[in-house]
């Protein structure tokens, strides 16, 4: 059996991924896993393997579902995938960017705390040296 007619049950990919049955049904109910079906048995193909690996890199870059399937609707093994790519590359800048802002809204809020921190510190120390004397 090639790689490309291996098929796996969703059991399978949820153990091989680390990741619940229920996560699996849920990205087919979004359109993005089209797998046979035998009777009840869901048989995932090799492609739809890979689409998994795809959706879950693309969760872990930050991407949406949605946008996770638009890029991998534009992937066709027998064309050139450059604007696929470039889209990709267009998405991870653009995330990039963003974590970027939020890093520095998370530095500015640390700063903050500090300062709050310190001030109601000293207030406490001023109150405790009026109290006692």
């Amino acid at each position: 059996m090639t790689s490309k007619s291996r098929s796996f049950s969703i059991s399978q990919l949820a153990e091989e991924f680390g990741i619940t049955t229920r996560a699996i049904r849920f990205y087919e109910e979004k359109g993005l896993l089209q797998p046979k079906r035998n009777g009840q048995t869901r048989i995932y193909s090799a492609a739809d393997r890979v689409k998994l690996i795809l959706i879950l890199r693309g969760k872990r870059l930050g991407l949406s579902l949605e946008e996770s399937k638009d890029i991998i609707e534009m992937y066709h093994p027998d064309q050139d995938n450059s604007q696929q790519l470039q889209t990709l590359i267009d998405k991870i800048r653009e995330k990039r960017e963003h974590l970027k802002t939020q890093l520095e809204d998370l530095r500015t809020m640390m700063r903050e705390l500090d300062e709050a921190e310190a001030r109601c510190a000293d207030a406490l120390t001023t109150m405790k040296i009026v109290t006692t004397s």
